[in-house]
C-alpha cells in the first residue's frame, strides 16, 4: 500500500486534520473553526485559541481516521504546522505530531504554512502544471511568487506593510462589521453602489510586483469619518474597498505573468475565496490567453488537507528522518525552506 501521511494544521484559529495517500489522492479530512468563540472579542485571542486546539486535535484526528477506515498503523508520517502562526497554536500541533510519530516510530515532518497553501491548488482538477506564477493572499500575507517545482520558489513580490487580507477585515472593522471581517465585508459589497466612493490603489503603477495596503486602511478610515452610517453608505464604502483591494491584486498578478513570461496563475489564501477576484482574474488572464487555478472553496482558509498534501510530497522527496526534536517559527519566511 502506498504512503498515508496525517496532516495537522494549527497555526491560528482553526484545528485541520487530513490524511493523504499517494496515488489515491485526499482520503478524508475535518476542519474545526473558532470564529463563534472569538467573535465577541473581535479577532484572535492567542491563548484562548491554543487551548481550544488542545481539545480539538486528537477527537479530529480520530474522527478522520475513522471516516477514511484507516488504523494509526497504516500511518507513514505526521506532518504539522511549524510556522509561521501564533506560537502557542504551533506548540499544540507540533508537540501532538511528533509525540505521535515517536510512538508509531515514522517521520514528523514540519511543513510553511504558506506552502501548504501555495500547493493546495494540487488538489484540485484540473491542477496547474509546474511552472506557475502563484498569488498568496492568506491572513497577513500578500506574495507573489515564481514556483517552478515542490520546494523551488522564487519571491517577485510581497506586501510592504498590511496584507490584503489584513485591509479587509481592518476595514470591516472600521465599518462595525462582525469577525471575520473579510467575508463579513464582501457579502455587504453586494449591495454597495459601485463609484459612489473612489478609494486610493497603493502602489498599483508602482513599476514593480510590491503591495502595500496602509493608505487604503487609512483611506478607509477617513472615509468612514466623514459619510454617514446608514446601512447603503456602508455598503458603498465596503463596495469601493473590495473594487481597490481587487484591482491592485489583479493588476500586479497580471504583471507578474508578463514578468516572468509565465501563463498559468495560481491563487491561494483565504482571500482566494473572493468571488470578485476570482471573476476579474479569470477574465482579464483569460483574455491574454492565460488560466487561473484556484483550491476548492473549502481549502482556501487553513485546512489540514494542505498540509497533509505538502508532507506527503516531502516523503516521496525522502524528507523521512525520524527527529523528534521540534520547535516552531512564528516568523518563517517561505524563502527560507531548504529540501
Amino acid at each position: 500500500m502506498s504512503l498515508i501521511t496525517l496532516g495537522i494544521e494549527s497555526s491560528c484559529d482553526e484545528t485541520g486534520i487530513a490524511l493523504y495517500q499517494m496515488g489515491r489522492g485526499l482520503l478524508a479530512h475535518a476542519l474545526y473553526t473558532q470564529v463563534a468563540m472569538h467573535n465577541e472579542y473581535g479577532g484572535v485571542v492567542p491563548e484562548l485559541a491554543s487551548r481550544d486546539h488542545v481539545r480539538r486535535v486528537i477527537p479530529l484526528v480520530r474522527q478522520v481516521l475513522r471516516e477514511a477506515d484507516v488504523s494509526l498503523a497504516q500511518v507513514s508520517a505526521v506532518a504539522y504546522t511549524q510556522g509561521p502562526g501564533l506560537g502557542g497554536a504551533l506548540l499544540v500541533g507540533a508537540s501532538i505530531a511528533n509525540s505521535l510519530a515517536y510512538a508509531l516510530d515514522i517521520p514528523a515532518i514540519g511543513i510553511h504554512h504558506l506552502e501548504g497553501h501555495l500547493l493546495s491548488p494540487l488538489l484540485s482538477d484540473p491542477a496547474p502544471e509546474f511552472p506557475f506564477v502563484a498569488l498568496l493572499v492568506s491572513g497577513g500575507h500578500t506574495q507573489l511568487m515564481r514556483v517552478d517545482g515542490v520546494g523551488r520558489y522564487t519571491l517577485l513580490g510581497e506586501t510592504l506593510d498590511d496584507a490584503a487580507g489584513e485591509a479587509f477585515d481592518k476595514s470591516a472593522k472600521l465599518l462595525g462589521l462582525s469577525y471575520p471581517g473579510g467575508p463579513a465585508l464582501a457579502k455587504l459589497a453586494v449591495a454597495g453602489r459601485p463609484g459612489r466612493y473612489k478609494l486610493p490603489r497603493p502602489m498599483q503603477h508602482s513599476g514593480d510586483l510590491d503591495f502595500s495596503f496602509s493608505g487604503l486602511k487609512t483611506a478607509v478610515l477617513t472615509l468612514v469619518k466623514q459619510s454617514g452610517d446608514d446601512e447603503q453608505t456602508k455598503a458603498d464604502i465596503a463596495c469601493a474597498v473590495q473594487e481597490a483591494i481587487v484591482d491592485v491584486l489583479a493588476h500586479k498578478a497580471r504583471a507578474a505573468l508578463a514578468h516572468t513570461g509565465l501563463d498559468q496563475l495560481v491563487v491561494a489564501g483565504g482571500v482566494g475565496a473572493n468571488q470578485l477576484l476570482r471573476s476579474r482574474l479569470t477574465e482579464g488572464i483569460g483574455k491574454r490567453g492565460g488560466k487561473v487555478f484556484y483550491p476548492d472553496l473549502e481549502f482556501c482558509t487553513d485546512n489540514g488537507a494542505m498540509i497533509a498534501f505538502a508532507g506527503a510530497l516531502r516523503l516521496a522527496q525522502q524528507q523521512n528522518k525520524k527527529d523528534y526534536r521540534f520547535n516552531v517559527k512564528p516568523r518563517w519566511d517561505l524563502a527560507e525552506i531548504v529540501y
